[in-house]
C-alpha cells in the first residue's frame, strides 16, 4: 500500500455520518489490559449482554472465541476437532502472505475515507476467520471487540473467509468497559463467501454513553452463496455511522439485512446498507426497524439492481417515542434494467393513541399497551440471538412509555 496516499487520505471525509478528529484520541497498541479477567465485573457483564460468554462452562455454546480489548488481542479459542482458522489478522498476514495478495484490502480500499486509511496504516489487529470448504460449523463462532480505557481508539481489520459449500454463524459483540467514559472505535471487516456457501453474521454494539463508532463493511457473495446481516444497537451510543454493502456476484446468491435501532435521548445514528445484484437470480431484502426515545437517526438503504432477473426489497419504518430527536427515512432503489422485481416502504410515525385505548380496554395497563404495541413493531426474525440479549431487548421494551404530550 502507498502509505503516502494513505497519509494524504487522513484528510478525505467520508460520504456520511460527522466528521471525527482521529487526534482527539489515544491510539497505542500497547497491551495494557492483557486478559479478560483483569476486567471489572460490571464490565464482564457487559460483554455477556452483548453475547460473549466468558465462563469455562459455556464453550460447549461456541465453536471458537476471539477477545480484542483495545488494540490487542487477548483472546483466541478454537474448540477441538472444529475445523475452521481463527487468529488476529497480524499473525495470518505472517503466516499466509498469497492471502495477503488475494484478500487483504481487496473488498476495500484503504484510502476509501479517513478511516479505512488510519486503520490501514496501523499494525494489523482483528480477527482471520476462514472456513474450508465444505466445512460447516453447527455452533457460532464469538467475537467481542471491547475498548477498555478512556480516551482510546480501537482499530479493527476483519478478514472473514468462507469458502466454496461451507457455513458458519457469528455473533460480534463490541462494546467498552464500564468505566470508560469515551473513545472510538473504527471497524473494518471484509467478508468473502463462496460458492454455495453461507455465513450469518450478528452484531450486537452496547457501546458507551460518549462512544463514537465507524464500521466499514463490505460482503461479497459469490453463485449460490448465502449472507444474513443482523444488527442489534438498542442502548445510548454518542454517534454511530455505518454503511455496510454487499456485492451478489454469482448467480442465485441471496442476501438478507435485518436491524434493530433504538436511539435514546442524546445518541446519534447514521445507519445504512447497501446490497448491489450483479448477477441473474440474485434476491435481496433489507429491513429495519427504528424507534426514537430523544435520539436522532439517520436510516438509509439502497438496492441497486445491475441485470435482469433479480428481487430486491426493502423497508425502512420508523416509530417516535418522544417528542424530541428525530427519525429520516431514505430508501433508494436503482434499477438498471427492465426486467428486475424492486420494491420499497419506508414509513415514520407515533403510537396512534387509538392502539392504546384499545388495549387498555381489554385489561392492559398502558405502560403494557406500549410495550405491546412496540415489541409488535420490533418483531424482525433474528436467529440465533443469545439468551442473555434476548432478555435485555425485552426488558428494554417493558420501560418504554407512551409520552400523551407529543
Amino acid at each position: 500500500m502507498d502509505k503516502e496516499k494513505l497519509t494524504a487520505a487522513l484528510d478525505k471525509k467520508a460520504m456520511y455520518g460527522n466528521d471525527i478528529d482521529l487526534n482527539a484520541y489515544n491510539d497505542t497498541n500497547e497491551a495494557r489490559t492483557k486478559s479478560v479477567d483483569e476486567l471489572s465485573q460490571a464490565t464482564r457483564d457487559r460483554l455477556e449482554y452483548v453475547g460473549i460468554e466468558t465462563g469455562a462452562a459455556e464453550e460447549e455454546n461456541r465453536s471458537a472465541s476471539f477477545v480484542q480489548l483495545d488494540n490487542n488481542a487477548v483472546e483466541v479459542k478454537v474448540k477441538k476437532q472444529t475445523p475452521l482458522e481463527l487468529m488476529s489478522t497480524g499473525k495470518a498476514a505472517e503466516k499466509y502472505p498469497e492471502l495477503v495478495e488475494k484478500y487483504w484490502w481487496k473488498a476495500i480500499k484503504p484510502d476509501t475515507d479517513k478511516y479505512t486509511a488510519k486503520t490501514a496504516l496501523e499494525q494489523e489487529q482483528g480477527y482471520f476467520i476462514r472456513v474450508r470448504a465444505g466445512q460447516k460449523i453447527t455452533t457460532p463462532l464469538q467475537a467481542c471487540m471491547c475498548i477498555s480505557h478512556d480516551q482510546q481508539l480501537q482499530h479493527v481489520h476483519n478478514v472473514i473467509i468462507i469458502e466454496d459449500g461451507a457455513e458458519l454463524s457469528i455473533i460480534s459483540g463490541c462494546t467498552s468497559a464500564h468505566e470508560v467514559e469515551s473513545g472510538m472505535h473504527i471497524g473494518i471487516s471484509e467478508m468473502y463467501i463462496g460458492k454455495n456457501a453461507k455465513l450469518s453474521f450478528t452484531m450486537i454494539h452496547s457501546w458507551g454513553e460518549n462512544v463514537i463508532v465507524r464500521p466499514r463493511t463490505v460482503a461479497l457473495v459469490e453463485e449460490g452463496g448465502q449472507y444474513i446481516s443482523n444488527y442489534v444497537s438498542i442502548e445510548k451510543a454518542k454517534d454511530v455511522q455505518m454503511y455496510p454493502t454487499v456485492h451478489l456476484n454469482g448467480r442465485d446468491a441471496v442476501a438478507r439485512l435485518n436491524s434493530i435501532l433504538v436511539a435514546p435521548e442524546g445518541s446519534h445514528l447514521d445507519i445504512g446498507g447497501k446490497v448491489i445484484l450483479n448477477a441473474e437470480g440474485c434476491k435481496a431484502e433489507s429491513i429495519t426497524r427504528t424507534i426514537s426515545t430523544g435520539g436522532e437517526v439517520i436510516n438509509r438503504g439502497c438496492m441497486t439492481g445491475k441485470v435482469e432477473g433479480i428481487r430486491a426489497h426493502l423497508e425502512c419504518d420508523g416509530l417516535m417515542l418522544s417528542n424530541k430527536g428525530y427519525i429520516y427515512a431514505i430508501p433508494e432503489l436503482d434499477a438498471q434494467t427492465g426486467n428486475a422485481e424492486m420494491s420499497h416502504e419506508a414509513a415514520v410515525g407515533r403510537i396512534n393513541p387509538e392502539e392504546i385505548e384499545y388495549l387498555m380496554a381489554r385489561g392492559m395497563s398502558e405502560d403494557d399497551a406500549t410495550a405491546t404495541i412496540v415489541r409488535g413493531f420490533l418483531n424482525v426474525n433474528i436467529e440465533g440471538l443469545p439468551d442473555s440479549l434476548a432478555k435485555k431487548i425485552e426488558a428494554t421494551l417493558d420501560s418504554f412509555k407512551y409520552n400523551k404530550g407529543m
